[in-house]
């Protein structure tokens, strides 16, 4: 089995929930190999995620949650390269604040298994950011795909609509931190990081309550 390619693509556009606009960048994670591809999170502009996909054949566009900032380019990205939109049902409601026209393609599920380049990615559910929310953990390359539930400093926002703090230090504990430390998690924004850098300040979050 040939190595797992990662290739990201950042863009930037608006996050915008509870009446708040904030301006973003994002990570879109392409997962595979030379020949087929899963397309982690469309955020802002199809464009330059097809320009990264090239010529290869894209097995899903996989939502890791419902924000509008990770799922804004979903369906134009779709409709460019014939692939079905994969979400965790339990954010269907901010899916249809954005697309109220397109429903996704599928649902994700936790111990779901999706094969792409000879790989094998588990979806891990871990809601706490937004319901939905959901992680992708190739083992054997020791890459974790966290969305915006594990940052490089700590666990992601919590402080809206549809998140709670406590929930997403428990997705955090139970199904991230048991994880083998040298785990590269690629974040939906920001720097990559490890699951050894973050578990030593779990503690340090519940503290602080953020």
């Amino acid at each position: 089995m040939s190595a797992l390619r990662v290739d990201r693509v950042v863009t930037s556009g608006t996050f915008s929930l509870d009446g708040q606009d904030h301006r973003v960048d994002n990570n879109i994670w392409l997962a595979g190999d030379d020949h087929e591809v899963l397309v982690i999170d469309a955020a802002h502009d199809e464009r330059p995620i097809v320009a990264a996909i090239g010529d290869r054949r894209v097995v899903a566009v996989a939502c890791t949650h419902g924000h509008n900032d990770h799922i804004n380019a979903a369906s134009a990205l779709a409709g460019a390269v014939g692939a079905p939109i994969w979400l965790h049902p339990d954010d269907t409601m901010l899916w249809e604040a954005v697309e109220p026209e397109r429903r996704p393609d599928a649902p994700l599920a936790h111990g779901q298994v999706i094969e792409v380049g000879g790989h094998r990615l588990h979806v891990l559910h871990t809601p706490g950011h937004s319901p939905g929310g959901c992680c992708f953990h190739d083992t054997e390359a020791g890459v974790l795909f966290a969305g915006d539930t594990l940052f490089r400093g700590g666990p992601g926002a919590t402080g809206r609509s549809h998140s709670d703090f406590a929930t997403i230090i428990r997705s955090i504990k139970e199904r991230l931190l048991v994880l083998a430390p040298e785990t590269l998690v690629h974040t939906g924004h920001g720097d990559d990081t490890t699951i050894g850098e973050e578990a030593p300040h779990l503690q340090e979050w519940v503290a602080r309550g953020h």
